[in-house]
């Protein structure tokens, strides 16, 4: 095992220079520089050509690659033109809210799809399970930006239950810590249901193939045959055995953790990852767009080793060299 992990860290920086490289190619390829998208009718083309250069914009791709390049050796992101600050410090600051809003997501993502999964193989075939495969298929076939969407048109427009954006409420800055923390919750109930019902429709599908697949398996029969109970015959011989392909999609979530979901972002104003590499690719910010593709390259590795430890640990009878 611990070859495993020395052999994907000494990985991580040729994948992560192979992302950023492909990453900066497609960002080159879009048309226009940020100096293009700025909407400024009095803006003129001078204007506009002076702001290419200023930033560095008119020289060649591979001019500008080599020059980022060498910036982020030295340790320095480069300066983001949309938040007028260093794209460290953006990332810095959009990591927090996208860490909440994912980690709650995994949270209600597990508890709820563990949970029907499990119901529905407690009878196979039975009308419990066929329902609950039907819902399951339901959500998962939903398009994120469309349940997030009637998500806000129910819960916020028409029942005036939860607020429809944002992470705080206009002033809450000055509010006591309680309040605050009230505020935050309500406003993160919504988008974190949203990626966790998306999510647990995965899981559920997952978790009750693994259970179908393991209760047809000699151990199983051989565990009734001793008078082994129903019961722990589920959750001992069956349930745990079967975490394995669970461990492994909670390994492969990191990634979504750190770099968030850009649609659920998006609608709901999060001031999260996703929405900055929303904003950034649609404002042409090439530096915080590297920025953001690194923080990503680097998760997918890291959660890549993760889910294969885990799955290790699950099922030990996997062995990793």
């Amino acid at each position: 095992m611990k070859r495993l992990v020395v052999r994907r860290l000494a990985m991580l920086p040729v994948m992560v220079w192979l992302v950023a490289t492909a990453t900066f190619l497609v960002v080159q390829a879009a048309p226009g520089t940020y100096a293009d998208t700025i909407d400024n009718p009095r803006l003129t083309p001078q204007a506009r050509a002076n702001l290419r250069a200023h930033y560095g914009l008119d020289r060649s791709p591979a001019s500008q690659y080599l020059s980022w390049l060498g910036a982020v050796l030295s340790g320095d992101l480069g300066h983001s033109f949309v938040f007028k600050r260093p794209v460290a410090e953006t990332i810095a600051a959009a990591l927090p809210p996208t860490l909440l809003l994912t980690g709650t997501a995994l949270l209600i993502d597990l508890l709820i799809g563990c949970s029907v999964a499990v119901v529905s193989v407690r009878r196979p075939g039975g009308w419990a399970d066929r329902a609950l495969t039907v819902l399951a298929l339901g959500v998962y076939g939903m398009p994120s930006f469309w349940l997030a969407g009637l998500a806000v048109a129910v819960f916020s427009l028409a029942l005036g239950w939860f607020p429809a954006s944002h992470m705080w409420s206009v002033g809450a800055g000055g509010w006591p810590i309680h309040l605050r923390l009230a505020d935050l919750l309500h406003h993160l109930v919504l988008p974190a249901a949203v990626l966790g019902l998306v999510g647990a429709a995965a899981t559920a599908r997952t978790l009750r193939a693994a259970v179908l697949d393991i209760r047809t398996s000699p151990h199983i029969l051989a565990a009734r045959a001793r008078g082994v109970t129903e019961r722990r015959v589920l959750w001992s011989h069956t349930v745990r055995p079967a975490l394995g392909p669970l461990a492994t999609l909670i390994g492969l979530s990191l990634p979504v953790l750190v770099s968030g979901s850009v649609v659920v972002e998006t609608i709901f104003s999060w001031p999260g990852m996703g929405r900055v590499m929303w904003q950034a690719a649609v404002a042409r910010d090439v530096a915080l767009v590297m920025g953001c593709s690194l923080v990503g390259a680097v998760a997918v590795i890291l959660g890549n080793l993760a889910a294969d430890l885990l799955y290790a640990a699950v099922d030990p009878r996997v062995r990793l060299s």
